[in-house]
């Protein structure tokens, strides 16, 4: 019959009704899938030991440097605790040695020709401390007639001299040195140049 539809036919037709794709999952891929190359794994494994290599060297470098380091600190610590120590005792010494000198000077300014059993054992006494002082490396310090120095002297006063301006001219106080460390600076005097003399007024007067 014409007038009979085709149910199936009608559904063709429907655009709704269009196919919809399905996703499927993939096979995982296995650890026996994949191929390591045994060569580059060793590779790997060199460099980082390599680089391990370097690192430990690097850090043992570093504390060799450092231990040496330390060693040259305590070293020059204990010298300089050596020459700190002995520039004490040293400096303690010297107001003796000065004291010394002082009563030989005023003993032989007093006494005649013959000087005394007291004076001759004060300057046995005051050779042994020079003596001693020169196994010590201790000497005194050039002053009388050089140039002033502030470095190695201690000006008290200035006085007109004829030497020249700045030249010592007398020493109150012997200065000494341990090597090259100055233990006292000496107390000097230092020449000045004289003053010029004021012009008088007499022959002014008398012109008048």
């Amino acid at each position: 019959m014409s007038g009979d539809t085709n149910p199936d036919a009608t559904a063709a037709v429907k655009p709704d009704e269009a196919e919809i794709p399905v996703e499927v999952d993939a096979p995982a891929v296995t650890a026996e899938a994949v191929k390591i190359d045994p060569v580059a794994e060793l590779e790997q494994k060199l460099a980082a030991a390599e680089k391990d290599k370097k690192d430990n060297y690097d850090k043992y470098l570093r504390s060799v440097a450092d231990l040496e380091n330390l060693r040259k600190r305590q070293r020059r610590e204990l010298e300089e605790t050596k020459l700190e120590t002995k520039q004490k005792v040293l400096k303690e010494m010297l107001p003796v040695v000065d004291n010394l000198e002082r009563a030989i000077e005023h003993a032989g300014a007093g006494a005649g020709d013959a000087p005394s059993p007291i004076v001759e054992g004060v300057r046995l006494v005051l050779r042994q401390f020079t003596t001693a002082f020169e196994r010590l490396d201790v000497v005194p310090v050039d002053a009388d007639g050089h140039p002033f120095d502030p470095n190695l002297h201690e000006a008290i006063s200035q006085l007109e001299s004829d030497k020249p301006a700045g030249t010592i001219v007398q020493v109150l106080q012997r200065g000494y040195k341990s090597g090259d460390r100055l233990l006292r600076p000496a107390l000097v005097v230092v020449a000045k140049a004289k003053a010029e003399p004021i012009p008088s007024d007499s022959s002014d007067a008398s012109q008048g």
